[in-house]
């Protein structure tokens, strides 16, 4: 479980083909100074990885990550490429503050950053979702970005707009790259399971 509270940024090293899916490599150094575990859980933009390797030198670790052909086809990590910038967090403990909110690390979908208006110091994002995942989205509600917890300000046709501060932008990877960008995107946990409740109470008995 986690926060969607980025810790650090950090760049891809090396990515391998692994059966039939990937194995990636990250270069990141943690605030803290604590050493990654073999077999600890990491959000990698999000999406929640398994340590297989860590070597450590110089205040910074290599970890990697073995994906499954199931994560690859579900992520953008099928076309990731060393350098490429990634949002890291590990997994919380239970004596952690909750400072964003609960995000599991399992990708729901694929969202696409489609427009970005700067309004005098903040930035006004909007991504187009997933049909599917429409429901799961409200006003004022939380949403998981790329890992990132976010605020959602509207609920344009089709797509959800966030605000971003400059902190946020400063220390995570939402505002790299230029023009449509693809995303993962978790929808709020509690919004599923009502959603989920909500089906069987209309289905016919």
């Amino acid at each position: 479980m986690f926060s969607g509270l980025v810790e650090a940024t950090a760049a891809i090293a090396a990515v391998a083909p692994c059966g039939g899916g990937r194995r990636i490599a990250i270069a990141v150094r943690w605030p803290d100074g604590e050493a990654t575990q073999i077999g600890d859980s990491v959000a990698i933009n999000g999406c929640c990885l398994t340590a297989v390797e860590v070597d450590t030198g110089d205040g910074s670790e290599r970890i990697a990550f073995e994906l499954s052909h199931e994560t690859v086809a579900r992520t953008t990590f099928g076309a990731v490429q060393p350098g490429d910038r990634v949002n890291c967090e590990r997994a919380l403990r239970l004596s952690d503050r909750l400072g964003g909110h609960l995000v599991t690390g399992h990708v729901d979908g694929l969202a696409t950053r489609i427009a970005v208006v700067d309004r005098d110091g903040a930035w006004d994002v909007t991504y187009l979702l997933p049909a599917s995942l429409l429901p799961e989205v409200a006003v004022k509600g939380s949403i998981a970005i790329d890992g990132v917890s976010l605020t959602v300000n509207a609920l344009p046709q089709g797509g959800v707009q966030v605000t971003l501060i400059p902190h946020t932008v400063a220390h995570t990877q939402l505002l790299d790259g230029d023009g449509p960008r693809p995303c993962h995107v978790e929808t709020d946990l509690i919004a599923k399971h009502v959603r989920r409740l909500a089906e069987f109470s209309r289905a016919p008995e």
